[in-house]
């Protein structure tokens, strides 16, 4: 089969949970910014064509398929996980404490979640599935990818207007060669993840700010 499916969902229902929630998150390898994660519950009557991994997908598709999505789900949620939560927390530690708050703001209780990746959260309000590169096998989860990538880039589009110079509306605080010269030049601010290894040299233009990511290392 081609593209994600809804056969994860569908055992689930037959299982008897009626409401099954995909989770999904973006904005695990930034330099600077929040990690982003949705949560969406589709109407098992009325699924939206053509979702995918957002990550297969265009700018312009995503955000049209973002609509539709908000039309037609039973319930959709969007928590984040903040850079100073990712430097207490860890990236893993601080996705999955995302994860857990996206589940929990759905306005519709689930019964039951697909989570995409190999964890499971602590503290999610149902029980869930762990689905290795779900975003590209389930359908909800690929609705959650869809929300919490368009998200995740909105907001990081803002804080391009707040902090000029870095080019967040362009690379998402991502480690492109713009980014890292922006760093050399002017710095980190107060958005930047403090526990990642930013530019070498503007690590080192700060007293005191040294990479800490071999010791809480990304999964």
């Amino acid at each position: 089969m081609s593209g994600p499916h809804f056969d994860f969902e569908r055992a689930a229902i037959a299982e008897g949970r009626r409401r099954v929630a995909g989770v999904d998150e973006v904005g695990r390898g930034p330099l600077a910014g929040p990690v982003g994660v949705a949560a969406v519950i589709l109407d098992p009557e009325d699924l939206p064509d053509g979702l995918d991994d957002s990550k297969a997908l265009s700018e312009a598709r995503r955000d049209a398929l973002k609509a539709v999505i908000l039309a037609k789900a039973v319930s959709v949620s969007v928590a984040f996980a903040s850079a100073e939560e990712i430097d207490r927390f860890n990236i893993r530690g601080a996705t999955l404490r995302a994860m857990a708050r996206a589940v929990g703001a759905l306005h519709v209780r689930p019964d039951f979640a697909l989570i995409d990746g190999r964890d499971v959260p602590d503290g999610l309000i149902c029980a869930a599935r762990p689905i290795v590169d779900g975003d590209a096998l389930s359908m909800s989860i690929a609705a959650a990818s869809i929300v919490a990538k368009t998200t995740r880039d909105a907001l990081m589009r803002n804080l391009g207007r707040a902090y000029p110079g870095y080019g967040f509306g362009d690379h998402a605080g991502y480690a492109t060669a713009f980014h890292r010269n922006a760093l050399m030049d002017l710095g980190p601010c107060p958005y930047h993840r403090r526990s990642f290894r930013l530019h070498r040299d503007a690590a080192e233009a700060e007293k005191g700010f040294e990479s800490v990511a071999s010791a809480n290392p990304a999964p």
